[in-house]
């Protein structure tokens, strides 16, 4: 390359708008009307046609350092270089003569493990977004600043198929070669986020670090937990837990002495968000917030319960807009690790102490499971595995990961729970002030003395009782008035998680003997 692609795109700019300050660039947004200020002060945009992530659409440039890496197939799918060259052409062109806004901050609050990224955009919004959600520089930092990546968004841009060699009118590149990620044709921040959290999974595993998709707080003891889990499974409101110091809603790593944030800020989904139920993250939406996709009705308040645009609607913002958020973004290694799922068949356990085996087992599986309709209840479910809690992120084999996870636990002895945020036979949600009396009881070690019952399709460890909670609810075959339909929606889980397994590459016989089999169902 002639030059630094961001040198290029700067001296074909009209303006460069470079580490600005939240207020400039919320002015500036207004001012090109990517959205409005809502009451509370809130930047409120319209993402367009694209609402969420196009795992579809995004690309590794699979050269020759990386390919035996990369675990290219349907998840990380591959593109020649050419690829590449041409979008990146493509989008220097599209950005001359236009304001572009440039914001420059790290991932990983660990000094000794952090990168650099640089975030180009067209648009102020997604600047602001940038500010947010990475790591802050202090202006000492920012003389000498030098990227590691780069990351360049194109909204405007939208791909041609067959003349950009991709598959639609959007497209997100990722090069390890040249550093850099392409974002054309999707205005969802989260495109960002995400490309940044998976160039991060694939360096830390080199430096000794297991990059995770989790969120950690800290109690008032000092204790580290983790909490791992898909989308609307709870993450983000169970680590943002008034009585405990938050570390990150989202993306951390592992290292050898400690748990650190790779982000400065959080990425909540507030789809029926109310101040009753989650108001730590209620009231981080406010000015210097960019909102995503929520209805703003005419006296400017937001509108939390409309979905008709989206379910997927979003807020991004400072990690410090939650009251008792870690400053230092680091903890203690983990005392506790939870995995979170919302089981919609209605079978799993509220609550189940994992061994060893079991943890790596449903680690890998990464499982929770949604409703196919509009109705609450626990009739025609639809199963999600996700490996390692986060395929969609993940450059290498997740066996890899699962690994880490696994050594770390064994070295440790740190104790792993599964969470069932979701339904049991009643057809209602698990109330969410027994969910959070389990997971107290988990971490302050109350659950490890506790007698336990076997659950007999999953083989799980289930406490016979926990503080706070009704023992009735802790056995989940107790919830449901017919047991004939309580058998056949658990066996019908249980082979939902074998069929599952056939996806699952280079895992040891031990660890599937550890899920849901014959003997149990």
């Amino acid at each position: 390359m002639d030059m630094q692609i961001s040198e290029k795109i700067c001296r074909a700019a009209k303006n460069v708008y470079q580490n600005e300050s939240p207020a400039f660039l919320v002015e500036k947004a207004l001012e090109k009307k990517e959205g409005v200020l809502a009451d509370n002060g809130a930047l409120v945009v319209d993402t367009g046609k694209y609402t969420g992530r196009l795992p579809k659409d995004r690309f590794f440039i699979d050269r020759e350092e990386v390919h035996d890496k990369i675990n290219f197939g349907e998840v990380n799918q591959a593109a020649a270089p050419e690829v590449f060259y041409h979008l990146r052409d493509k989008m220097c062109a599209h950005l001359a003569g236009k304001d572009v806004f440039i914001m420059d901050g790290f991932a990983g609050a660990d000094p000794d493990h952090r990168k650099s990224f640089r975030v180009i955009t067209e648009q102020a919004a997604q600047s602001l977004f940038a500010h947010q959600l990475l790591r802050r520089p202090t202006q000492e930092e920012l003389v000498n600043f030098e990227a590691d990546f780069t990351v360049i968004a194109a909204p405007s841009l939208h791909t041609d198929p067959k003349e950009d060699m991709v598959r639609s009118d959007a497209a997100i590149l990722i090069d390890f070669r040249e550093k850099t990620v392409l974002i054309a044709g999707t205005g969802y921040s989260g495109e960002i986020k995400k490309s940044i959290f998976t160039i991060m999974n694939f360096l830390m595993p080199e430096e000794g670090v297991f990059p995770m998709h989790c969120s950690a707080n800290i109690s008032k003891e000092g204790k580290t937990t983790l909490f791992f889990g898909l989308s609307g499974t709870g993450k983000t409101t169970l680590s943002a837990d008034p009585a405990c110091v938050l570390i990150g809603d989202d993306e951390h790593g592992w290292g050898p002495k400690s748990v650190f944030n790779f982000e400065g800020g959080c990425y909540a989904k507030c789809v029926r968000l109310s101040q009753e139920n989650e108001p730590d993250i209620y009231d981080a939406i406010r000015f210097g917030t960019l909102v995503e996709n929520v209805t703003v009705q005419k006296d400017r308040t937001l509108d939390f319960d409309d979905t008709t645009h989206t379910e997927n609607t979003r807020a991004g913002y400072p990690i410090h807009y939650i009251h008792n958020a870690s400053q230092s973004g680091m903890g203690n290694v983990p005392s506790a690790v939870i995995f979170l799922t919302a089981d919609a068949y209605g079978v799993l356990p509220p609550i189940s102490i994992l061994d060893s085996k079991q943890a790596v087992y449903y680690f890998l599986s990464g499982f929770t499971s949604k409703l196919a309709g509009t109705e609450v209840g626990i009739t025609d479910p639809v199963p999600t595995f996700s490996s390692c809690f986060g395929a969609p992120f993940l450059p290498l084999r997740p066996i890899c990961y699962a690994k880490m996870l696994q050594q770390r636990i064994d070295a440790g002895n740190i104790p792993v729970y599964l969470v069932n945020t979701g339904w049991n036979g009643s057809g209602k949600r698990i109330p969410l002030k027994y969910t959070r009396a389990m997971v107290t009881a988990a971490i302050n070690g109350t659950l490890q003395k506790s007698e336990t019952v076997l659950d007999p399709f999953f083989g799980l460890r289930t406490p016979a009782s926990c503080p706070g909670v009704p023992d009735e609810l802790l056995c989940v075959r107790n919830t449901w008035s017919d047991t004939k339909q309580y058998e056949a929606q658990a066996k019908k889980l249980a082979e939902a998680f074998r069929q599952n397994e056939i996806k699952l590459e280079q895992v040891p016989a031990d660890i599937l003997a550890a899920g849901p089999h014959a003997q149990y169902s």
